[in-house]
């Protein structure tokens, strides 16, 4: 049975969406499934987003943030600890590294570790050239050569 999404035909309709499709059609780029840490994704406000990771353990030098164009790689590893021998070790403290793909313009505002917590602050800001704009409608090339030929008109 073939699981693969055929998106022809969004192809007809849409223009600059090559990312996103391919991103959906290739597994290879998604990560195996992987319950540790959890993680939450909130969208604050319209432009805003947080992603708060349970981080229980770690230390804010154990951690490491990265933005690689529009990935996020969060890395978290700690060193042996020689305290003792453990009887038994229910609070883990693995090697990780998660994954998370951004949209275009997504920028990391600020990381904070509280009470075993690592928020990760996002906005989503869209540059000045790629808001909407009002485009008029006019008479094609005629129309400014005779608006021309009217300022010359006035000045003589």
């Amino acid at each position: 049975m073939r699981n693969e999404l055929d998106f022809a035909p969004f192809y007809r309709s849409s223009v600059g969406f090559d990312r996103v499709f391919d991103l959906l059609s290739n597994p290879q780029r998604l990560q195996a499934v992987d319950a540790w840490p959890p993680y939450d994704i909130v969208k604050v406000g319209d432009n805003e987003y947080r992603i708060s990771i349970a981080v229980a353990g770690f230390e804010i030098g154990d951690l490491d943030i990265t933005q690689e164009h529009n990935v996020l790689i969060v890395k978290g590893g700690k060193g042996e600890e020689g305290e003792g021998e453990y009887l038994y070790r229910g609070v883990a403290s693995r090697s990780f590294e998660r994954r998370f793909e951004l949209a275009d313009h997504v920028k990391v505002e600020n990381a904070s570790l509280n009470n075993g917590l690592l928020n990760i602050e996002m906005r989503h800001e869209i540059p000045e050239a790629m808001k909407p704009r009002k485009i008029t409608v006019g008479a094609g090339a005629n129309d400014h050569a005779s608006l021309q030929i009217e300022a010359t008109k006035k000045t003589t």
